[in-house]
């Protein structure tokens, strides 16, 4: 079963879309694993980001993360990556599909409300930087049958 992170940016917090972000995600047939509403530390936005460092837009993508509280999320199904993002929809919001989160709800890349791993492998890696195992709930869903072959 794939585990993925999903953050609700400071702009998707500041406009009132967490509850719209897992909505769509629970209406998909994802199933919450972890949540918390959290300031981001220095600390853990550069260890986050740190693939961008030193390119141009590295400072202001600090500056923005930590600007305002976060929802960080994981999330977990099969191919839960694959579906989270086609969920949020293309980086670009004005190339995003219509339906998407982004398409409906965001026009500039600097603000396109979420943040989604984009391999199984980091959606390994950002969900434990993000939780302590003990934060993660392993929970049988009584829908999983209807949801999930497997």
């Amino acid at each position: 079963m794939e585990k993925t992170l999903v953050l609700v940016k400071p702009d998707g917090v500041q406009r009132g879309l967490i509850g719209e972000v897992i909505a769509r995600l629970e209406r998909r047939g994802l199933r919450l694993a972890a949540a918390k509403f959290i300031a981001v530390s220095l600390e853990l936005a550069e260890t986050h980001y740190a693939i961008h460092k030193g390119k141009p837009f590295y400072d202001g993508l600090i500056s923005y993360i930590t600007s305002s509280p976060v929802m960080a999320m994981a999330w977990e199904g099969p191919n839960a990556v694959a579906a989270v993002r086609q969920t949020m929809g293309a980086t670009r919001p004005t190339e995003a599909a219509p339906g998407t989160l982004r398409h409906d709800f965001a026009l500039e890349i600097g603000r396109n409300l979420t943040h989604a791993s984009d391999t199984v492998e980091n959606g390994e890696k950002e969900v434990a930087l993000w939780f302590k195992p003990e934060e993660l709930v392993d929970w049988p869903r009584e829908i999983d049958r209807w949801v999930f072959e497997k």
